[in-house]
């Protein structure tokens, strides 16, 4: 620990605009990776930028937009959070462990999950308005 209470090679974040800056620095540093080395996240990305003026344009009202679009970022947050999974586990070690594994299959069932939330989402606003 530092005097400051901070750990050796911690972040700092700065306050004010300053610490807005530099977090807006290090979520668009997220993006990025997860673009170049996260091949789900590419096309769940990609799906999102077919579906999204699709939803925009389906929607009857802000509340139906909203929820359209909103299932699909939901998508991508989930495959975000997944992806730091599977990078925190493969940087421990590249040996099957149980709970490696385990967690693993979590992050990937919260994506199925998210996934079906769309389809769910998608159906309900959308089928009654043609059935």
């Amino acid at each position: 620990m530092q005097p400051n209470g901070m750990e050796m090679g911690a972040k700092t974040s700065g306050q004010g605009l300053t610490r807005v800056w530099r977090a807006f620095g290090w979520s668009m540093s997220g993006l990025r990776a997860a673009l170049q080395n996260e091949a789900a996240f590419r096309q769940e990305a990609a799906l999102c930028l077919v579906l999204a003026p699709l939803a925009l344009w389906l929607g009857g009202s802000g509340v139906e937009r909203a929820l359209l679009v909103g299932s699909l970022t939901l998508v991508l947050v989930t495959e975000l959070l997944n992806s730091a999974v599977e990078a925190v586990v493969d940087r421990i070690g590249p040996e099957h462990h149980q709970l490696s594994g385990r967690a693993k299959d979590i992050g990937s069932a919260a994506v199925f999950l998210s996934l079906a939330n769309v389809l769910a989402v998608w159906l309900l606003v959308l089928l009654p308005r043609w059935w």
